[in-house]
């Protein structure tokens, strides 16, 4: 893969870069600063994609990396009231952008990052089984178990919320 094609990968991927750091990082700050050093990785280790058909699977492998490395960082102690301020904020925000989908996109939001990942792959970004699980670095039958988990709680989750109404 050339420069030129890696810079239209990145591109076109853009809304899914965003959306994968997100999923890992609730700061937009913090989704940008993942974004910007995996372009800049991608562009450093172009050599090391050994097949362009797996590209969009190697950058978001990459963006993944560089998410759990910013949180490795960033794991200082935060106050509660600093974390429920947050949460208040985000919930506002995503209630704002997604009004129709916001109890949906809460009870993603509330599961474990284990199954949550894989749920905004699949669901959102359309990648597949096999694409989930490199990029994971699972086997596939780790990925279908993950989501037939997350789709068990979910509909759990959504049946609780809809029953309390």
């Amino acid at each position: 893969m050339t420069k030129e094609q890696l810079g239209v990968l990145i591109l076109d991927c853009e809304r899914q870069l965003y959306s994968t750091a997100k999923t890992i990082l609730y700061s937009d700050q913090d989704c940008a600063d993942a974004i910007q050093d995996t372009i800049v990785k991608a562009f450093s280790k172009i050599q090391t994609l050994k097949n362009d058909k797996y590209a969009r699977t190697w950058l978001i492998r990459i963006l993944i990396n560089e998410c759990y490395t910013i949180l490795r960082k960033s794991s200082k102690l935060t106050s509660l009231d600093m974390m429920d301020e947050q949460a208040k904020t985000e919930k506002i925000m995503m209630t704002k952008e997604k009004a129709d989908y916001s109890e949906l996109y809460q009870a993603i939001n509330a599961l474990k990052e284990e199954l949550r990942l894989p749920v905004i792959l699949y669901y959102i970004e359309d990648f597949n089984i096999r694409e989930i699980a490199q990029i994971l670095d699972i086997t596939e039958g780790a990925v279908q178990k993950r989501l037939a988990r997350a789709r068990g709680k979910l509909r759990m989750n959504l049946q609780e919320s809809e029953a309390a109404i």
